[in-house]
């Protein structure tokens, strides 16, 4: 374990604590709003950072931390969705549109419209990108062989076994 301390299950009261303190980034609220009693603002400010020292609470609260910022990070397979759709056109975008209603005078609506088909390109130049649809040059994975010919020897040995050729025939 982390700094030798052992993890223990956490209280109700002691988990309440570490939720307020998520949501409130106050651990003298979340101490009080967690149901703990204390007869002085200062005394609530005392046991607040003591459980904020706790190994299991402070273990809790890390945890929950990184489970709310992964909720809220794409991950590769929605923004792949995400391309598609826009690719296909299954994507609305949301356009201010100027109208006038006469005597110079106009209303702004909002109105919903599907995506253009320049970000429709961009969409599809991405997946293609992300599938290397359009590159050139070959990936290519594992062991190849490479075998180096000597081109010039080769061609001295042609001219050798002609120039044998020739002495044998006269």
């Amino acid at each position: 374990m982390l700094g030798g301390g052992t993890v223990k299950k956490l209280t109700l009261k002691q988990k309440a604590f570490a939720d307020y303190y998520i949501e409130l980034g106050n651990a003298t609220e979340a101490y009080i709003r967690a149901g703990y009693s204390a007869t002085k603002r200062y005394v609530a400010e005392a046991n607040a950072r003591r459980l904020l020292a706790n190994y299991s609470v402070k273990n809790y609260i890390n945890e929950r931390i990184k489970q709310i910022e992964d909720a809220r990070i794409a991950d590769a397979k929605e923004v792949l969705q995400y391309l598609t759709s826009v690719l296909r056109g299954e994507i609305k975008e949301e356009v201010i549109v100027v109208e006038g209603t006469g005597e110079g005078c106009s209303d702004a609506r909002i109105i919903e419209k599907q995506v253009s088909a320049k970000e429709r390109n961009k969409a599809a130049e991405l997946l293609g990108k992300r599938y290397a649809l359009f590159n050139e040059k070959l990936n290519i994975d594992g062991v190849v062989p490479v075998v180096i010919v000597d081109d010039l020897k080769d061609e001295e040995d042609e001219e050798d076994d002609e120039d044998e050729e020739d002495e044998v025939i006269t």
